[in-house]
């Protein structure tokens, strides 16, 4: 199966099921067999056709004469990939974008519309992209960086017009694989040599015992990464674990832990030593953490499932750091993730009630001189501070012990993120 066909079928599943970008993706890749380039390829057109979904559509439009609905959806997907190649991937000849689109119609039973792809995309091929002006903020966001309006006006609300802007500028485009060193197998330089010998290069972060990969691929075939020597995360996460401040010999409870990558960078700085209660609401989630731990060597977690919203008496007041990761809209991480913004904002509406929920809970378990960690991969408001700031003025005990952190990722080299602390006063 050729690479566009690949991308073809994951796209067409992700339209008509909603399915998930990475989970089909990666679903189809093991299904085709596909490595190396031809992975990167596939992967570089299914994340680009999806997070630039309205762009394309819009350019689409002033190329028809008739409405995109009128369209069947396998014709709009190979137009789109078809757009997708000629203006935003600078290595694909003009003549492959669009022969290659004719092929995908005419092998999925569209072949009636080969002449009209055909004729469209040479018209595509010929013409600049001229993005709308910029003295309509709203609309000029909407379609140079393929966001929803309502999204669009949420990220203004709160957060401005140029951080908005930024935001959405960083949702578009690739994104670098970020690793944690596993410290309890190798250290970051002999980590970088393994890595170079399997022919990947990497940059070190400011931030210890993290890693940036420069090549784009799936991490899970390296034999580094097999042997338990690192696992990924974004920086974001890891500064999540930093605030935990973790050290050897304590307790740490981590409410929603799946799939496990902050317990596992807790382990490691607590030198497998001392005690750490994974938790997830799910069976298959709870074995990701199981698995996880078992490749990286780590012998300190016991991942169980529970809810996170019901306390478990057995458990209150026994930790010494606790840490609340809680379910969120992802707004953060649209550019992991560009299916999120197409998302109706209304569906976060009861977020804010859960995750008060648990980070009560939560708090019971922590001893008196611990510390609490807040965290979500969202850029929400309404999930973040007032989150926190309604746990704190319904729990007087508590106080917050550093100021709340949101990390942009315009400004962070990082997800999008929120970070609270707190401690018992």
């Amino acid at each position: 199966m050729g690479e566009r066909q690949t991308a073809f079928l994951i796209l067409n599943r992700m339209e008509r099921a909603h399915a998930y970008s990475n989970l089909a993706l990666d679903a189809e890749l093991r299904q085709s067999g596909a490595q190396g380039t031809t992975a990167g390829f596939v992967t570089a057109l299914v994340y680009g056709v999806t997070e630039r979904k309205i762009t394309l559509d819009w350019i689409l439009s002033s190329l028809l004469a008739k409405p995109l609905k009128k369209l069947q959806p396998e014709v709009l997907t190979a137009l789109r990939m078809g757009v997708y190649q000629l203006k935003f991937m600078d290595k694909v000849p003009v003549s492959a974008a669009v022969n290659e689109s004719v092929k995908l119609v005419r092998s999925n039973r569209c072949a009636y519309a080969a002449g009209l792809v055909n004729s469209v995309l040479r018209k595509a091929a010929l013409q600049d992209v001229v993005y709308p002006d910029k003295s309509d903020l709203e609309t000029y966001l909407y379609i140079r960086y393929s966001c929803p309006c309502d999204l669009v006006r949420h990220y203004i609300h709160d957060y401005g017009e140029t951080d908005a802007e930024g935001i959405l500028k960083e949702s578009i485009g690739a994104v670098s694989t970020t690793i944690r060193v596993n410290t309890l197998k190798t250290t970051a330089d002999a980590l970088r040599e393994s890595l170079a010998s399997e022919g990947i290069q990497t940059d070190a972060s400011a931030l210890a015992h993290t890693l940036f990969l420069r090549k784009f691929g799936a991490v899970e075939n390296l034999e580094s990464y097999r042997r338990g020597l690192f696992h990924v995360q974004d920086l974001a996460s890891a500064l999540c674990v930093q605030a935990l401040d973790v050290r050897p010999g304590q307790t740490l409870i981590d409410v929603c832990a799946a799939p496990g990558g902050k317990s596992f960078t807790a382990a490691e700085e607590m030198e497998n030593r001392g005690r750490i209660l994974a938790f997830d609401l799910h069976a298959h989630r709870v074995k990701l953490i199981e698995d996880g731990a078992k490749r990286l060597g780590i012998s300190v977690i016991e991942a169980k499932q529970a809810d996170a919203s019901v306390q478990q008496a057995e458990l209150v007041g026994i930790a010494d750091r606790v840490l609340c990761d809680v379910p969120c809209s992802g707004l953060g991480v649209i550019r992991r993730k560009p299916e999120i913004r197409y998302k109706e904002l209304a569906s976060f509406d009861n977020l804010p009630d859960l995750q008060y929920n648990i980070l009560s809970v939560a708090s019971a378990y922590l001893k008196r001189d611990g510390k609490l960690v807040y965290s979500t991969c969202t850029l929400n408001r309404a999930e973040n501070d007032a989150v926190c700031d309604r746990f704190l003025e319904t729990h007087p005990n508590f106080l917050k012990t550093r100021p709340y952190k949101t990390l942009l990722p315009h400004k962070d080299g990082t997800d999008g993120f929120f970070i609270a602390c707190f401690g018992r006063k």
